[in-house]
């Protein structure tokens, strides 16, 4: 064997009970090749005292460029994270053409920087996959972005697309998935994903449904009315056929306090009608954006250079005012915007540093902070309940993801920190799960919603991606003040068979490849 792990209680990854220490894993050529005893290799891990299990699922994650030019990445490997799924919210960097890639890299400057440091050598969703191939530091599977490809068909008008704009959309949906896509994301609360109707998207989850792929919405609201957006998307399933996983699922803002039973009791329901539906959540409260996202939509049309421009004008950022402050913007979740629980995490300009911390007074700050940072300020938004966060991750549909964004100088502790705090937190601490339970739901289970037959699970033939972690002491570093710290208790991290992480150091392994879209029928 290249390695043999011995000594561990071995956690699988189905959710069944934790098997007695003893079994040793033998690792050969990327896969577990042997689970027994008397094994040899070239190198032994002593095991003692830690749990092995299946590498972790991201099912949310925005490292689409960090992948590219981090190649320690230790946000995600640390916390024993092997594959991260982006393409995330309907934004991101294939299929484009040279306006669209310009455009898509201003509006989501915030989530993932400007790029000037990326050699953007490709178009389509196959060179995006395939630039990961040459070595990234966890494996990643891609969703195409519903956004970027209104982008490309219709532009950022605010309004319904031709039959001849919806044949194209139809056609880049078809394309991205042949050459390996998972499914399709939709941002509904970003521009101009905004912008569509119940229609396009129902036509654009056939063809995913065709090809065996998923949908992956931030629907509409997550305040105000987010009852019925979550309804809107469980509809749109039956409707199409396409099956459905719920991102960052929550209920936030003081409209919602308490009532996560009304959307698991809607979940139930479509469950128990057929409807093949998951859902992922971070182990947090306060949400993480763009300060321009809580934008009303109309203010969005026509891309970042017409939104700034509407700012810079006296009359229309009056207008902007009363409906982020009186109205309730569409792009703050229909919820009038609480300026004290606006928090800058991240600016795009480091002169504008000295905002990072503060929370916002009034619209005239954020409308002088969008100005000068060119709309590329990052905030936590604190709206979050506790008891919708523990009642929606005990759901049977439930999966992890962080919805991490790595940059700015705050980031949001969720994007180093969400896997340790399942563990550490909500496992050991308050028993919200068990172990065995949470670990599926970590690993197996997104493993089946992206229908990968070889990962999710410890079991020969399987891909090795693998963790070693302490249950006694895994906990998450990150906090709100120190949100880069690394989490504790996780010494040991594989990726397709080779050694990321090695009695907790980071190695130099870049065995992370793209992971495609399985032939289904």
């Amino acid at each position: 064997m290249d390695t043999v792990i011995r000594g561990a209680r071995i956690v699988d990854g189905s959710g069944a009970p934790a098997g007695p220490v003893g079994p040793e894993v033998g690792l050969r050529g990327g896969r577990i090749a042997a689970i027994g005893r008397g094994l040899t290799g070239r190198r032994v891990v002593d095991a003692e005292g830690l749990v092995l299990c299946p590498g972790f699922v991201d099912m949310h994650a925005h490292s689409d460029l960090e992948l590219l030019r981090d190649r320690d990445h230790s946000a995600k490997l640390a916390q024993g994270v092997t594959l991260e799924v982006v393409g995330q919210d309907g934004l991101s960097y294939a299929p484009v053409d040279d306006r669209t890639l310009a455009e898509v890299r201003q509006a989501v400057t915030g989530w993932n920087g400007d790029g000037d440091d990326i050699d953007f050598d490709w178009r389509d969703v196959a060179g995006y996959l395939d630039r990961l191939d040459r070595g990234v530091a966890v494996n990643a599977a891609y969703l195409v972005p519903h956004g970027t490809v209104r982008m490309l068909a219709v532009g950022w008008a605010d309004r319904p697309a031709t039959d001849g704009e919806l044949d194209r959309m139809r056609t880049l949906v078809a394309e991205g998935l042949t050459q390996g896509a998972v499914g399709l994301s939709a941002g509904l609360t970003y521009a101009p994903g905004m912008y569509a109707d119940t229609r396009e998207l129902t036509e654009l989850c056939r063809v995913t449904a065709a090809h065996g792929g998923y949908f992956a919405p931030h629907h509409r609201s997550y305040g105000a009315g987010a009852l019925e957006a979550y309804a809107e998307m469980v509809a749109l399933a039956r409707a199409s056929g396409c099956a459905l996983h719920l991102t960052h699922a929550t209920l936030n803002f003081g409209v919602n306090e308490g009532r996560a039973g009304e959307l698991l009791s809607l979940l139930d329901a479509a469950l128990a009608d057929g409807v093949d539906l998951t859902l992922d959540s971070y182990p947090y409260l306060p949400g993480c954006t763009t300060l321009a996202a809580l934008l009303p939509s109309w203010a969005a049309e026509g891309g970042p250079r017409a939104t700034s421009t509407r700012l810079a004008d006296p009359a229309t950022a009056e207008e902007i005012r009363r409906a982020m402050e009186e109205t309730g913007s569409d792009g703050c979740h229909g919820v009038p915007v609480d300026w004290h629980t606006v928090e800058i995490s991240g600016v795009a300009d480091p002169a504008l540093g000295h905002w990072v911390g503060r929370r916002l007074r009034c619209f005239d700050e954020a409308r002088e902070l969008l100005l000068a940072d060119r709309l590329g300020t990052t905030i936590l938004q604190h709206v979050g309940h506790e008891e919708n966060v523990r009642a929606v991750m005990r759901h049977r549909a439930h999966t992890g993801g962080s919805d991490g964004i790595l940059r700015g100088a705050r980031p949001h502790p969720r994007a180093y920190g969400t896997f340790p705090r399942y563990l550490g937190h909500y496992v050991r601490e308050l028993g919200v799960l068990s172990l065995e339970e949470c670990v599926a739901r970590l690993t197996s289970r997104p493993a089946a919603r992206l229908r990968l037959p070889d990962r999710g699970l410890v079991r020969e033939g399987f891909r090795a991606d693998l963790v070693l972690f302490d249950p006694a002491t895994v906990a998450a570093g990150a906090t709100y003040d120190t949100p880069r710290a690394l989490p504790v208790g996780i010494p040991h991290v594989w990726v397709n068979g080779e050694a990321a992480i090695r009695d907790g150091r980071r190695t130099s392994a870049v065995a992370g490849r793209a992971v495609r879209r399985q032939a289904w029928r």
